[in-house]
């Protein structure tokens, strides 16, 4: 018996070697290359005679094959001929540099034989066509697994081809396997699905491509079905199994510091911060996302947060992805709090906190690799926390001392379309801050073609205004892909050189050391630089309320969200932004979705678009590190996503009766979105 849990190398004939090539893949298990499902099919169900075939027919030929030779060129290439004949005629078969071929070709033999018709010295052939050996009998043409029917196409990667996992899924189908059904019965008859035997099956090898779509569809809801199982149980252990320091009120403190800062807060910030002072009150430790564009004002909710933690007599840990990032929010909230008696420290990899004796520890991942556990946390606030991976937010929750966990408050500008609220974080609850602190605010974005370059650097120069130019990468490439792509140091060096000569120009980059950038920033911010040349190190949290133009090149390279963060960082004061996008090709479609930057300034419906066009992927920019693509379903599906996610609330808090789909929600499965 073949398992289906076991490791893909308990196949026939795979060995190391095909078992390295099948992990690039993603194929570990006998099941992963069951799920390994084909992204298009060739239709070879039209069966002709010789006697029949045209040029340009895509078709089956059965028949007997002739005498095969290898020729060889006088340049040393090999040339594989054959005949292949039938009762109406004879037609040649022609393959290219495969000379191994005739070693495994039967002359004499039946074979089914499908592929394109040609040409070759101005004779109908076939060229490298697909062959399959026959018995006479009828029933043996009808199990052809290459030829005669719908042949499904994989994706694939070197040294492995369609031909050999369609031949490994054949065996498995008709060995004997433990591959057994553990999706509800009911589930199976209201959705109309056949069961798992039977659809995978009709996947790889269908009698029409209507039945394989079909089937299709019962995988996709399969696997968005486990994901939000997956979800229903973080919620449930998160609510039941762990418990949290609760919070008293404290109503007239907070609403004195609340009631003390320089400005107000916005509609949707006193909703956000009603929820998050509410979640703080119960014993239950707090599980939200702030979501808000860049300039909504997250940071100051953070803080009366962690002002509650302090006067509850616990502390709270602040994490930033960047020192940069980590810098800005010390300075903030020591300015918000400088009239109260809460000491904040400061720890990255290039500053360490002067004492232990803290209310408020600001650092970077450097928070993860603290010798002792800390004492005492009653919150921990993540910063833009797609840039964190699930194993290290887990790490920061387990670095606490104590029984009682810690609230936890996860922040991100990155617009989150509804389908991805469902799925990566339907355990959270979810705050939204719509409105700006500046009812006004206006940001003018433009798709600037080539020949208008020189008269936007032209209108920057003479407006004189704190200016971003953002570049893709930080030095030239030597891909000739990118080759047009500009780059950071590079154009640094044109632009101090060439317009913007005599004007103070600054450089920002990843690889430049934490002090340097700091002090970069600060000249900026203090108008000491008047253009910051950078690349999109900046998208992550920089505040230069005085910034008024952006200039973003290769702005096709980007996500649309992406492209809604980086505008995002001018115009946040009272004055008007302006925001130009650069293209380094010229690409129509590239050009269209950018052009919907410049009507759109919403940016969960740019975050959809991005899902729409491009896939889940871009909304973030990157892959998220402890996050897989959905491999099957579609995310842009919201009706089929909500239907799973009622499923999900319905068979959840039943999963003791179905010990198969139990015991499925348990393993790590490579195919669906990894959240645990």
């Amino acid at each position: 018996m073949i398992k289906v849990e076991s490791p893909v190398s308990e196949i026939p004939k795979i060995g190391p070697r095909y078992k390295e090539m099948l992990e690039k893949l993603e194929i570990f298990t006998v099941e992963d290359l069951l799920y390994y499902f084909p992204f298009r099919y060739d239709d070879f169900s039209i069966v002709k005679t010789v006697g029949q075939l045209k040029l340009g027919d895509i078709v089956t030929v059965r028949g007997i094959l002739g005498p095969v030779e290898n020729i060889f060129t006088k340049y040393g290439k090999g040339l594989t001929r054959a005949k292949f004949l039938d009762h109406t005629g004879e037609i040649e078969l022609i393959w290219f540099n495969q000379t191994y071929l005739k070693k495994s070709l039967n002359t004499g033999k039946n074979y089914s034989l499908s592929g394109k018709v040609g040409t070759f010295n101005n004779k109908l052939c076939f060229i490298s066509p697909e062959l399959e050996q026959t018995n006479e009998g009828e029933n043996q043409i009808l199990e052809n697994v290459h030829t005669g029917r719908l042949v499904p196409i994989y994706p694939t990667t070197y040294g492995i081809t369609s031909k050999w996992i369609r031949g490994k899924v054949k065996l498995i189908l008709n060995s004997q396997n433990n591959l057994e059904e553990f999706l509800p019965e009911e589930v199976l008859k209201d959705k109309k699905f056949k069961d798992v035997k039977k659809g995978i099956e009709s996947i790889h090898f269908p009698k029409s491509e209507i039945e394989a779509k079909e089937n299709l569809e019962r995988f996709a809801f399969e696997e968005l079905f486990i994901e939000l199982l997956n979800v229903e149980k973080k919620k449930h252990e998160w609510s039941k199994k762990l418990k949290g320091n609760k919070f008293k009120a404290f109503e007239k403190e907070t609403t004195k510091l609340v009631d003390g800062l320089p400005f107000k807060l916005t509609n949707s910030q006193k909703t956000a911060l009603s929820e998050i002072l509410g979640d703080l009150q119960k014993s239950i430790p707090m599980n939200r996302l702030l979501e808000g564009d860049v300039g909504t004002g997250k940071t100051i909710l953070a803080i009366v947060a962690s002002y509650l933690a302090h006067i509850n007599n616990l502390k709270t840990l602040y994490m930033a992805p960047t020192e940069i990032l980590a810098n800005q929010h010390f300075e903030t909230f020591n300015k918000i709090l400088k009239k109260t008696n809460m000491k904040v420290e400061l720890e990255t990899g290039s500053k360490k906190k002067k004492s232990n004796n803290w209310d408020v520890l600001v650092g970077t991942h450097a928070l993860l690799f603290a010798k002792d556990k800390y004492k005492d946390i009653g919150l921990v606030v993540i910063d833009e926390q797609h840039r964190f991976g699930v194993e290290q937010r887990g790490k920061i929750m387990g670095l606490t001392e104590g029984n009682l966990k810690p609230h936890l408050l996860t922040m991100t500008a990155t617009p989150i379309p509804r389908t991805l609220a469902l799925t990566l974080y339907g355990d959270l609850s979810i705050s939204v801050l719509k409105d700006f602190p500046f009812e006004q605010r206006r940001i003018i974005t433009k798709v600037v073609p080539k020949k208008m370059r020189e008269q936007v650097y032209r209108w920057i120069k003479e407006k004189n205004e704190p200016t971003f130019i953002v570049c893709p990468l930080i030095s030239e490439s030597e891909s000739e892909t990118l080759e047009e792509v500009k780059a950071a140091t590079v154009e640094f060096e044109n632009l101090t050189n060439g317009i913007f000569k005599g004007i103070k120009t600054g450089l920002l980059h990843g690889r430049m050391r934490p002090k340097e950038k700091e002090e970069v920033v600060k000249k900026f911010r203090n108008g000491e630089i008047k253009i910051l040349v950078s690349t999109p190190v900046i998208e992550v949290g920089i505040d230069v309320p005085d910034a008024a133009v952006i200039v973003i090149e290769s702005a096709e390279r980007y996500g649309l969200a992406s492209l809604h963060q980086l505008r995002g960082r001018v115009g946040r004061s009272d004055k008007e932004g302006y925001c130009f996008t650069f293209m380094s090709n010229n690409s129509r479609n590239a050009y269209k979705r950018l052009k919907y930057l410049e009507e759109c300034k919403d940016g969960i419906k740019l975050a959809e678009k991005d899902l729409e066009t491009r896939g889940q992927g871009d909304i973030f920019g990157i892959t998220q590190h402890g996050f897989k693509k959905l491999k099957i379903a579609d995310l842009g599906n919201l009706k089929m996503l909500e239907e799973a996610k009622i499923c999900a609330q319905r068979y959840y808090p039943k999963l003791s009766g179905y010990p198969r789909l139990s015991e499925k929600l348990t393993q790590r499965k490579g195919r669906y979105i990894t959240t645990n």
